[in-house]
């Protein structure tokens, strides 16, 4: 039920529904998770129509709902650590090893289906896109929540230090200083290492022969098609592997289950993705795909069947 106060402003449900994606993109990269975006987005919604009475017009409607997302997002935060890569949490392992125990998934970094956040706008997606790479999430995660909600503000929603000092009740020169640590911060999380470079369009021909190889489990496709410092990551397991060789001797072993009955090519934080089922139809596993040059240079195998069914067509 919508509350009463609402009801003595009719008409602006449509201005308050126009900010759901965009807001669902913002607290995505703020909270690494895409189910906590979205209960973040509908606690923000909630508090909207409860106050949107008292708002006086419309001009000052984006920040006021950016700074109920924000505070949501900073109480949902707290002071827990933030979700991770397996790459930020151990080094790679040797083929010839164990998976180990799943961790939680509030460890993890988790995809969020590209069509849920990218605008129609091929500027606004491209600019989405790279700000919604798991690799950058993931090194966002290393910040101090203000910290990341300046960063974003500033750098990729592109907000003046003036706004976002009003957004987050403080100076200009706060958000200037907070927004210096927040860039130093996540340029050492970033790093140097080969998971975080950028990625490219892939030739959707490319990605048939992806899905076709594993369709087939033929090793020897699927490893041509990874560059050779490819890296994989298999979440919910901090396990993963760096380099083609690495990966090729993993499958051969056949240490985890990657034999599926079919692929279906969907997209995730702006790059290409593959829904896997199994032998019996059922979800599988997804997978999250960044090419360079041709290949795939990184594979983030989310071996959870419970994403599945969010990134199927």
């Amino acid at each position: 039920m919508r509350p009463a106060q609402a009801a003595a402003v009719p008409g602006r449900e449509t201005d308050l529904e126009e900010f759901r994606r965009p807001l669902l993109a913002y607290c995505y990269r703020m909270l690494g998770s895409h189910h906590e975006a979205e209960d973040a987005v509908q606690e923000t919604m909630i508090r909207a129509w409860r106050g949107l009475a008292r708002l006086d017009g419309l001009g000052g409607l984006r920040a006021w709902m950016y700074k109920i997302a924000t505070n949501v997002c900073l109480d949902t935060l707290g002071d827990r650590r933030g979700r991770a890569l397996p790459m930020d949490l151990t080094t790679p392992a040797e083929a010839s090893g164990e998976l180990g125990v799943p961790l939680v998934e509030s460890t993890w970094v988790q995809p969020i289906p590209t069509r849920l956040v990218a605008g129609d706008d091929p500027l606004e997606r491209a600019v989405s896109s790279e700000s919604i790479r798991l690799a950058f999430v993931a090194a966002l995660q290393f910040l101090l929540p203000r910290q990341r909600a300046v960063l974003i503000l500033r750098d990729v929603l592109c907000w003046r230090a003036a706004e976002v000092a009003s957004l987050l009740d403080t100076s200009v020169d706060g958000v200037n200083s907070t927004l210096r640590r927040a860039r130093a911060a996540l340029a050492e999380a970033r790093g140097a290492d080969p998971a975080r470079a950028g990625a490219e369009a892939v030739d959707p021909a490319l990605l048939a022969r992806y899905v076709d190889a594993f369709e087939r489990f033929d090793v020897d496709r699927i490893v041509a098609l990874l560059r050779y410092d490819a890296v994989v990551s298999m979440p919910p397991y901090a396990f993963w592997l760096h380099g083609r060789d690495a990966f090729r001797d993993f499958l051969r072993a056949g240490r985890v289950g990657c034999e599926y009955r079919r692929g279906v090519a969907t997209e995730a934080n702006g790059v290409p993705a593959v829904a896997m089922y199994g032998p019996s139809g059922q979800p599988s596993a997804l997978h999250v795909l960044e090419w360079r040059a041709g290949r795939v240079a990184t594979l983030h195998a989310y071996l959870d069947p419970a994403l599945v069914p969010l990134f199927s067509p």
